[in-house]
C-alpha cells in the first residue's frame, strides 16, 4: 500500500501546529496567572484572552478572568465569565457570591438573588462570618428591591462632558471657586485596570448661568491641581480641604503591585505664603498594613472622616473619624459603629451643610454595587436612608457633595457616560439638559414603628449541647449597669423575651451552680430594621442570644482562640488583646477562680530555646491580664515549649501557627 507523502506531511504539520497552539495557550495561561498574582489584572486579562484559544481548563480560566475583571472594578464585565466557570463546575467557594454582585451591577436582580440564595445554602463552615453576613443581608435586600426602587426624587442629573474622558473622573470637591477632582490622566499606566494613574485636577465653577441657564456647574479646561501634589508612579486622589482651604488631606499610594492595595495612606499638605502647596507628608493616623482613603472634613474642621479596611472593623472597608485639636494633632481614629458600617464596604464620606453624613455603601440596602446613603442621628439613634433614584442606579454611585442646598456633584459609572467613572452635576427640579429624568416622589406613608426584643437559651458547652434549667439570667443596660430584666431558665433552658431600645448596648449575664459565670455582649448598633423593609404599621423583631456555660472542673483546660504569636516573638499581638480581655471578664465574674496560662511553641528551634520562649509568652499574657486589674496571685504562667504540639510534623505556616498558642487551666475553684 502506497502512502501519499504530501498527506503525511500535511498531517505532521497539523499535529505540530496543534501542539504549538496548545503550548502557546498554556504559556499564555501561566503568564496570566503570574500577572494575576502580582495584582496586574489588566495584563492578566490580555493573557487569558490568548489562553482561551487553547484547551485550558474552563473552570479555572473563566474564574481567573472573572476575578481579574472584578478586582479591577469591572463587575459587569465579570458576569459572563463567572457563569462559564460555574457551568464548568468550579470549586471556588466565592464564585456564586461574586457572580451575584456582578449580576446586580447589570440590574439583573432576580439572577443575583438566585445565586446568593444558593451561596448561603451551600456555604462551607469555613466561610468568613462577615462574608456570610453580607450575603444574608443582600438576600433580604434583593427580596425587597421593588420597594427600594420606588424611592424616587425630583432630581435631575447632567453628565459634565467637559470634565469627563474615557478614563475615570470622580471624588469632586469644592475649594473656593474651583472644583477639584480625581482623574486617571498621568502618563504611567496602572497595571491593575489598564488606565493611567490617578492624579488631582481642577477647573472653574460656574458663577453665572451657562448656555442652558444653569448655575453651579463647572466650565473651562481642567488643569493639574499642583505640581507639588503630583507623583507620576502612584495613584493620588480623593482630596479633602479644611474650612479655610489652606490644609488638604489626600490619599496616595497603590503603585499597581499585588501588595499595592495595602500601601494607600493619608497624606497632608498645607498652602504656603507663596500660594504653593507643600510636599505631602504621611499622616500618623494611617495604618501601614491597611488601605486608608477618601477623607472628608466636618463643617467646623475639627473632625476628619475617612475610610479604611484596617483590622477590627465591621467587615470590608469601614468609616472612621478622628478629632483635630487646636495645634493640628489628630486623635486615635474611632470606628463609626455598626449603624453606619456593615459587613460590606462604606466609603466616600461627606458632611453636608445640613450636618448630615453622606456616604457610599454596598452593605446597606441599595440598587447597585455602591449606592449613596444619608445618615442622621436623633435621640441617640442613627438612621441610614438610601438617596433613591436617580442619584442611585444598578452601577456604582458615590462621592456626592453639595455646592448649594439643592445642587451639587457626584460620580457614577452608570451607562450612557463618557467612560469609566464620570462626574455628574445634580439639582432639584427639572433641567433642560438632563441625562436622567426623575419622577415625582411618592406620597408619604403613615409612620411605621418597630418593637425590638431579646430572648435566648442557656446550655452547657458540651457535645451534644445540653440545655440548662435553673440558670439565673440578667440583662444589663451597659450605659447604667442596671438590669432591665431578670429571669431563671426553665426545663428548655430558655429566657425572654424582653424589650430593647435602638442604639443601646447590653450585657447578658448568666450564672449557674457548677458552671463558670459568663457574660455575652449584645449591641443594638446596626440591628435596626431599614425603613424600606417595613410593610406594616408595627413590626416586632426578636433577637435570640445563645449562651454556653463551661463546667467549673479542676484541671479542665480551655484552648484560647486567636492568642497567637509571631515567629520568635513573645509580645502580645493586637489580635490577641480582645481574647485576653475575655479572660479578665471571666476572672472578675468568678472571684475565687485561679488559672494557669500555658504557652506553647512550634518545633522549629532547639528545645531549650523554645522552653524559654514559651515561658516568656505565658508571662506576657499574665502580665497583660494583671495590668487590667486582676491580682497576680490568681494566675500562674507556665511555658511548655514544644512538648505539647497540636500538629505534629507541621509543614505549613498555618500549622506552625496553631502550635504557637496559649491555653488556660482551672487550678482552683
Amino acid at each position: 500500500m502506497k502512502i501519499n507523502t504530501l498527506s503525511v506531511l500535511l498531517i505532521a504539520v497539523g499535529v505540530t501546529t496543534g501542539l504549538m497552539g496548545c503550548n502557546s495557550a498554556m504559556q499564555a495561561y501561566k503568564k496570566g496567572v503570574r500577572h494575576y498574582d502580582a495584582g496586574e489584572y489588566n495584563l492578566a486579562l490580555n493573557q487569558f484572552q490568548k489562553a482561551a484559544k487553547g484547551n485550558i481548563d474552563p473552570a479555572r480560566l473563566n474564574y481567573y478572568t472573572a476575578e481579574s475583571y472584578r478586582l479591577s472594578n469591572r463587575f459587569s464585565e465579570a458576569a459572563p465569565f463567572y457563569q462559564k466557570a460555574i457551568e464548568a463546575n468550579t470549586t471556588e467557594p466565592d464564585a456564586r457570591f461574586n457572580y451575584a454582585y456582578a449580576l446586580k451591577s447589570q440590574g439583573n436582580y432576580t439572577g443575583a438573588l438566585e445565586q446568593l440564595q444558593q451561596y448561603v445554602a451551600n456555604a462551607p463552615k469555613t466561610t468568613a462570618k462577615t462574608t456570610l453576613d453580607k450575603a444574608k443581608r443582600e438576600v433580604e435586600t434583593l427580596k425587597a428591591i421593588d420597594l427600594i426602587a420606588k424611592n424616587k426624587s425630583l432630581i435631575t442629573l447632567r453628565n459634565m462632558g467637559n470634565l469627563n474622558s474615557p478614563g475615570a473622573e470622580f471624588a469632586p470637591v469644592v475649594r473656593g471657586e474651583e472644583l477639584v477632582f480625581t482623574a486617571s490622566r498621568k502618563e504611567q499606566m496602572y497595571k491593575n485596570n489598564g488606565q493611567p494613574m490617578l492624579g488631582l485636577y481642577k477647573t472653574k465653577l460656574n458663577q453665572k448661568p451657562d448656555e442652558t441657564g444653569n448655575v453651579g456647574g463647572a466650565s473651562g479646561t481642567p488643569e493639574l491641581f499642583s505640581a507639588n501634589i503630583f507623583q507620576g508612579d502612584v495613584n493620588e486622589g480623593t482630596p479633602a480641604f479644611s474650612k479655610d482651604g489652606k490644609t488638604m488631606v489626600l490619599a496616595r499610594g497603590n503603585n499597581g503591585k499585588r501588595k499595592g492595595g495595602l500601601d494607600v495612606d493619608l497624606y497632608i499638605s498645607r498652602l504656603g505664603e507663596n500660594n504653593t502647596w507643600s510636599q505631602p507628608l504621611r499622616l500618623p493616623i494611617s495604618d501601614s498594613t491597611a488601605w486608608d482613603g477618601s477623607p472628608a472634613f466636618s463643617g467646623d474642621g475639627k473632625t476628619l472622616y475617612f475610610a479604611s479596611n484596617r483590622a477590627g472593623g465591621a467587615g470590608g472597608i469601614d468609616l472612621y473619624r478622628t478629632s483635630i485639636d487646636a495645634s493640628g494633632r489628630f486623635s486615635r481614629p474611632v470606628n463609626m459603629g455598626r449603624d453606619i458600617n456593615t459587613p460590606g464596604d462604606e466609603m466616600f464620606p461627606y458632611v453636608g451643610p445640613n450636618a448630615k453624613l453622606y456616604f457610599a455603601s454596598d452593605g446597606h440596602p441599595g440598587l447597585g454595587k455602591l449606592d449613596v446613603f444619608v445618615a442622621t442621628r436623633s435621640g441617640g439613634v442613627t438612621r441610614v436612608e438610601n438617596m433613591g433614584q436617580p442619584i442611585n442606579s444598578p452601577a456604582d454611585d458615590f462621592g456626592l457633595i453639595y455646592t448649594d442646598p439643592n445642587k451639587g456633584f457626584m460620580a457614577s459609572n452608570r451607562g450612557g457616560g463618557k467612560g469609566d467613572d464620570d462626574i455628574y452635576f445634580f439639582q432639584e427640579g427639572p433641567d433642560s439638559d438632563t441625562t436622567t429624568i426623575a419622577k415625582n416622589p411618592p406620597p408619604a406613608d403613615a409612620p411605621k414603628t418597630v418593637r425590638y426584643f431579646i430572648a435566648g437559651t442557656v446550655s452547657a458547652n458540651e457535645t451534644p449541647i445540653v440545655p440548662l434549667d435553673s440558670a439565673k439570667v440578667r440583662i444589663l443596660d451597659d450605659a447604667t449597669g442596671q438590669p432591665i430584666a431578670e429571669a431563671t431558665t426553665g426545663q428548655p433552658g430558655t429566657f425572654g423575651k424582653y424589650p430593647l431600645q435602638e442604639g443601646k448596648d447590653y450585657t447578658v449575664l448568666v450564672e449557674r451552680k457548677g458552671y463558670l459565670t459568663r457574660r455575652e455582649q449584645f449591641t443594638m448598633q446596626g440591628k435596626s430594621v431599614p425603613p424600606v423593609f417595613l410593610t406594616k404599621a408595627q413590626t416586632d423583631t426578636t433577637f435570640y442570644v445563645p449562651v454556653l456555660l463551661d463546667r467549673s472542673v479542676l484541671n479542665k483546660t480551655f484552648v484560647l482562640e486567636n492568642i497567637y504569636y509571631d515567629l520568635d516573638k513573645y509580645n502580645i499581638r493586637a489580635d490577641a488583646s480582645p481574647e485576653l480581655d475575655k479572660i479578665v471578664v471571666i476572672l472578675k465574674d468568678n472571684p475565687t477562680l485561679k488559672l494557669e496560662l500555658s504557652s506553647h511553641t512550634d518545633s522549629r528551634a532547639p528545645d531549650a530555646y523554645n522552653m524559654k520562649l514559651s515561658q516568656n509568652r505565658a508571662k506576657a499574657a499574665v502580665d497583660y491580664i494583671v495590668s487590667q486589674g486582676i491580682s497576680a496571685d490568681r494566675l500562674v504562667a507556665k511555658g511548655y515549649g514544644e512538648t505539647r504540639l497540636v500538629v505534629k510534623n507541621a509543614k505549613t505556616e498555618e500549622e506552625h501557627q496553631r502550635n504557637r498558642r496559649t491555653e488556660i487551666k482551672i487550678l482552683e475553684l
